[in-house]
């Protein structure tokens, strides 16, 4: 293949992960070395076109298993501060909640049930903790 074509290839290849799919970067990493194959073509060394795709190949594994993980985690990996579980975490709840009673309360953006597991009522305005999730129901005590 020439040049240009390796270079076309590794355009379509990042446009693809970036614009079109979330593969989770596996399409980058084929795409990189689709355009640094073509950047041997065009600084002159020329390859016959087995050896093109050996050095495709090459790259693209060398690539995976080098970069990969690392770069997805740093980018997928989420925010500072950011906790997988929200166990721990407190909730402020809006309205008197006795003991074994439910309310929606908002929290991280998005509307909870909140069941009040403790032994002592929660009042409104207080903050309370979560115990554990159940699906979309928030198990909270009192602080």
């Amino acid at each position: 293949m020439t040049w240009w074509s390796w270079m076309i290839l590794g355009v379509v290849l990042l446009g693809a992960e970036l614009f079109a799919i979330d593969a989770q970067f596996y399409l980058v990493f084929l795409g990189v070395s689709a355009a640094l194959v073509g950047f041997l073509g065009l600084f002159g060394i020329a390859m016959p076109e087995w050896a093109q795709w050996m050095a495709f190949a090459a790259l693209s594994l060398i690539s995976f298993f080098t970069f990969r993980k690392s770069l997805y985690e740093k980018i997928r990996g989420g925010a500072v501060g950011f906790h997988e579980t929200l166990v721990g975490n407190s909730v402020n709840v809006e309205t008197n909640l006795a003991p074994g009673a439910e309310t929606r309360l908002a929290y991280r953006g998005t509307k909870w049930t909140a069941r009040n597991i403790g032994d002592s009522p929660i009042a409104a305005g207080a903050r309370a903790t979560v115990v554990e999730v159940d699906g979309l129901t928030l198990r909270i005590k009192a602080q």
